[in-house]
């Protein structure tokens, strides 16, 4: 549940944008019709968003939540809400399957009240085929729209509670970024900053650039404008979010001012008095330069974190998923960073099962895992997407073998992470404390700046500051530890 309301921008006076003016009145058309059924009912309206996927996703279901908010719907964690939104992500089939289950589930909710609206939008809705099952297995299903009209959803909305049939409005692609939209942040101490949208790398496996478009930079002055006010607002972390962060600004032309690169960015993003730390998500490998690991290092406000996705650890299965870069190419990186970055921590993404993988590419991944000494490692079972050039490759691995190199690698990621976690035993730390241990409410969790869980006793009202922790105890991926 949110904690705190802050809704940035949310005064027509700060506002120079026609289509942020224009989805604004329709907000003010949409809340009309919210308190008229308010009235009707004796009861104030409920709205329930779920959020499917990456960072991206939970951004912009933020700015879902604040539109409904200022709709007058109350927020609500159960979908039994008199409007559901699903937010999806299509990277792999198990969240389209997850997707279909809830919405079967949330038309039991709809028989039972006939004033709720289901809506779905995301990157499944931006596939022809999700959309045509929805329309022909999911009638119930109110309004559907994809990942570049989300801007709209005021409109959207509005129209959805005057209309009985299902609204579709699903974009092919888009050039238009849309500032100074609500947002209602989870946390009101951290935040993510989308600082660009999109991807051009065309990985064989991944339904991100069909789905998300090509990559779109926000202007500096627009990014920094509002960590400005995210700063003012008490935030003390925020996360420069992109599909490729790397590629930063490279869509701006020659002799453009808004012309600057990923690194000068995140520099002006520090220079913000207020914030105590910036993250990014995420790099890619074969675009990550010099010039970022020297603004790392000479900026205490940057998280020692970098995730940094592999994929696989073998040239041939790289090349073939189109990631631009070699084994060899890779682990250069990886030394180099420890090298300039010796207190970082490295995390990654390891894609098992990708199509002619054999046990001895999967050695090859092993092997790497092993000389990076990652301190986490987040692994997958290839996922076909149709639509992208890997679904089509004819040597698919059968599941039996894939489930048996998945377990073998597994094992050694579990190992090296646990190896990597342990050297921080004893250390004291800085922590951003960001809430009530979910398991023990006697504990606070938080989150040094290399991204590590730690659980200590403490007041909750240090919940959004930063403390020194002794890191005492180690369980794997957290600590145990207490306040110095």
């Amino acid at each position: 549940m949110t904690q705190d309301i802050n809704i940035l921008n949310s005064n027509k006076n700060d506002i120079t944008d026609e289509e942020s003016l224009k989805q604004l009145s329709f907000i003010e058309k949409a809340k009309e019709h919210v308190d008229s059924l308010s009235r009707e009912l004796g009861r104030n309206l409920t709205a329930c968003v779920v959020t499917f996927g990456c960072q991206m996703n939970a951004r912009d279901s933020e700015k879902l939540l604040a539109i409904l908010k200022l709709a007058g719907y109350e927020e609500s964690e159960s979908e039994n809400a008199d409007f559901v939104i699903y937010n999806t992500c299509t990277v792999r089939d198990n969240a389209d399957q997850r997707v279909l289950g809830r919405l079967g589930q949330c038309s039991n909710y709809k028989k039972k009240n006939p004033h709720m609206k289901i809506a779905i939008c995301g990157c499944m809705m931006q596939e022809q085929s999700a959309v045509e099952k929805i329309q022909k297995s999911y009638r119930f299903v109110d309004l559907i729209f994809g990942t570049h009209n989300i801007y709209k959803f005021a409109e959207l909305l509005y129209t959805t509670l005057l209309s009985d049939r299902m609204i579709i409005d699903i974009w092919k692609e888009t050039d238009k970024i849309v500032e100074d939209l609500p947002v209602l942040r989870k946390y009101p101490f951290k935040s993510g900053v989308n600082i660009m949208f999109g991807c051009n790398n065309f990985c064989t496996y991944c339904i991100v650039p069909y789905v998300r478009g090509r990559e779109r930079s926000r202007s500096p002055k627009d990014i920094i404008r509002e960590c400005e006010k995210l700063s003012a607002d008490g935030v003390k972390e925020v996360m420069l979010l992109g599909q490729n962060v790397n590629s930063y600004g490279n869509d701006f032309k020659d002799g453009d001012p808004n012309k600057i690169s990923f690194p000068q960015l995140i520099e002006e993003v520090c220079k913000i008095e207020g914030l105590e730390r910036v993250r990014f998500m995420t790099p890619h490998p074969k675009d990550f330069s010099d010039e970022l690991l020297e603004t790392i290092k000479r900026n205490p406000k940057i998280a020692r974190h970098i995730h940094l996705p592999l994929q696989s650890g073998n040239t041939e299965i790289l090349r073939r998923m189109n990631r631009k870069y070699t084994k060899e190419q890779y682990l250069e990186l990886v030394y180099k960073i420890r090298e300039m970055l010796p207190d970082v921590a490295i995390t990654t993404d390891i894609i098992v099962g990708f199509p002619g993988e054999t046990a001895s590419d999967v050695d090859d991944t092993i092997d790497v895992v092993n000389k990076a000494q990652f301190d986490n490692a987040f692994t997958f079972i290839y996922s076909k997407r149709t639509g992208t050039p890997a679904a089509g490759f004819p040597d698919q691995v059968p599941e039996s073998e894939v489930k048996e190199n998945f377990d073998r690698l597994l094992k050694v990621v579990q190992e090296t992470a646990r190896k990597q976690s342990e050297k921080l035993t004893g250390r004291t730390e800085e922590v951003l404390v960001e809430g009530i241990n979910e398991h023990d409410n006697s504990l606070l969790t938080g989150r040094l700046s290399n991204n590590t869980l730690v659980h200590f006793k403490g007041d909750e009202k240090l919940i959004g500051s930063i403390v020194r922790v002794s890191l005492d105890e180690c369980h794997g991926f957290y600590f145990m530890g207490q306040m110095v």
